[in-house]
């Protein structure tokens, strides 16, 4: 009998975001590899990000999130909600025009402004809520231990895209079947990395064996702080947070929320089991009452 060859070892996605340029290669790279179909070309007014986030046809985002810092202050993220900005641009063109709600850079340098740029990606979670709440098997842990969508299996129910603690997964209005990243599992069984990986000509996107990954990610945040950047972090490198550790894990420059993360996911499964023991439990305390009134009861 042949022998079983032994599973490769784990592999992911470290994202630098303190080397990203936000050119977008990745975004592109992914469309063009997996066929994925464009979402809409329209300006939304939103800087530079014509994405918005990821979908169904948005496998790789690559986040703008500009932020000004006074004199002596700290970095803030603007919230420019509600503000019109088509008619703020028509301003600059009016000689005539007051202040308006956005200022621009004062040309003495009395505020300073910065881009925080991330390509966001499927978190391919160790502990996969999507994989627990997925009836027909369509998604599926790859010997790679990467998550992935089957869709010539999957039914459209959509049961996984509540259960994605990141919003992740979404739904194809067409057919209903749901879609995302699958790391180019098809790539990978070919030996060769993700077609994102391949396109960035920052090494922003790093792909490797995941342990490898933790190692270099932990050794390039204690760089950029020694370096005078103190809230650079690791976010969904540790294994012992609420997924079990990701297999695509970042470094950031700010709060989690600053980039659209959530600050601490949980799998939204954890409580499962223990929700099913209750409701047996109640089941059983139920029937066991009908049984004694039915006893009771006088003949």
């Amino acid at each position: 009998m042949a022998q079983r060859s032994e599973q490769p070892p784990r592999v992911g996605f470290f994202t630098d975001t303190s080397v990203c340029i936000g050119c977008k290669a990745c975004e592109v790279a992914c469309k063009e590899w997996n066929a994925v179909p464009e979402h809409g070309l329209e300006l939304t007014g939103m800087s530079y990000d014509n994405t918005r986030g990821l979908g169904a046809d948005s496998w790789r985002h690559v986040a703008f999130v500009e932020q000004s810092r006074p004199p002596g202050g700290d970095w803030t993220t603007p919230d420019h909600s509600g503000v019109d900005v088509f008619a703020e641009a028509a301003r600059l063109d009016d000689p005539g025009r007051g202040p308006g709600t956005i200022s621009p850079v004062a040309p003495d340098g009395r505020t300073e402004l910065r881009w925080l740029m991330s390509s966001d990606v499927c978190k391919h979670c160790t502990s996969a809520a999507c994989l627990d709440v997925c009836p027909t098997g369509a998604l599926f842990r790859t010997e790679f231990g990467t998550v992935v969508v089957q869709e010539d299996v999957c039914n459209g129910c959509g049961y996984c895209v509540p259960a994605c603690p990141f919003g992740v997964i979404d739904q194809r209005p067409a057919d209903g079947r749901v879609w995302k990243c699958t790391m180019c599992y098809d790539r990978l069984g070919a030996g060769q990395e993700p077609a994102c990986a391949k396109a960035c000509p920052t090494d922003s996107i790093q792909f490797g064996p995941l342990e490898e990954l933790r190692d270099r990610a932990a050794e390039r945040v204690r760089t950029l702080q020694e370096s005078g950047n103190p809230k650079a972090r690791l976010y969904g490198a540790d294994p012992r947070d609420g997924v079990d550790g990701a297999g695509a894990f970042f470094l950031l420059l700010d709060e989690p929320e600053v980039y659209g993360l959530p600050p601490d996911p949980v799998v939204t499964t954890r409580d499962l089991p223990a929700m099913w023991r209750r409701a047996a439990v109640a089941a059983v305390t139920v029937a066991a009452g009908v049984a004694a009134c039915c006893l009771r009861r006088p003949r």
